[in-house]
């Protein structure tokens, strides 16, 4: 559980750079270069990640139950889940559903992604992964609400870049549902 959580200090701290010290962060990327800020800031998060990962498969391995969670929260966690592709993709795809999700659907994605997952997990190594994705993801929005400077620009109405993003979305949401999740972390979301 230690690696774990180091992880998601590691990961989740490299990206909140911007909320606790965007100075901090500007005068690193002066001091540094773009290009050096970005390399250690991209070996800091895969770091991090890696981490998550490990500690994770470490943590399944002798878990501690919290709660149980109702069977029907499974249900609800397909609904959650149903946006959280078409977000994504629309962070990639200027349209209306960026501009709906305030700028920033990738946020809007995690919320969606941790939230429904902490409805249906209970052990403490997954409440605490769920828990802190969540609280990184709303104090990275409040913290972008409160930055001074302009605010970017509403992307252009993009019909097309909108559908394709709803269709890439929810394409990744069935492969997921139906094969991927199972494949990658071990979990079947339906029976299948």
């Amino acid at each position: 559980m230690t690696l774990l959580i180091v992880g998601l200090v590691l990961f989740l701290g490299i990206h909140s750079t911007a909320i606790v010290s965007p100075g901090w962060r500007d005068g690193m990327v002066e001091k540094l270069g773009e290009g050096p800020w970005k390399g250690l800031y991209s070996i800091v998060s895969f770091l991090g990640l890696g981490l998550i990962i490990y500690g994770w498969s470490q943590a399944r391995l002798s878990p501690t139950l919290v709660w149980l969670p109702p069977v029907g929260m499974r249900h609800a966690v397909l609904l959650f889940m149903l946006p959280v592709f078409p977000l994504l993709a629309a962070s990639y795809l200027p349209g209306r559903i960026r501009n709906a999700a305030g700028g920033h659907p990738m946020l809007l994605s995690v919320k969606f992604w941790a939230f429904s997952h902490l409805l249906a997990n209970g052990y403490l190594h997954e409440m605490v992964t769920f828990g802190a994705f969540l609280a990184w993801a709303i104090a990275d929005r409040i913290s972008l609400k409160r930055r001074k400077g302009p605010m970017p620009k509403p992307a252009p109405d993009g019909m097309r870049n909108d559908l394709i993003a709803a269709g890439v979305g929810l394409a990744l949401y069935a492969v997921t549902i139906v094969w991927a999740h199972q494949w990658l972390f071990g979990v079947a979301p339906v029976a299948m």
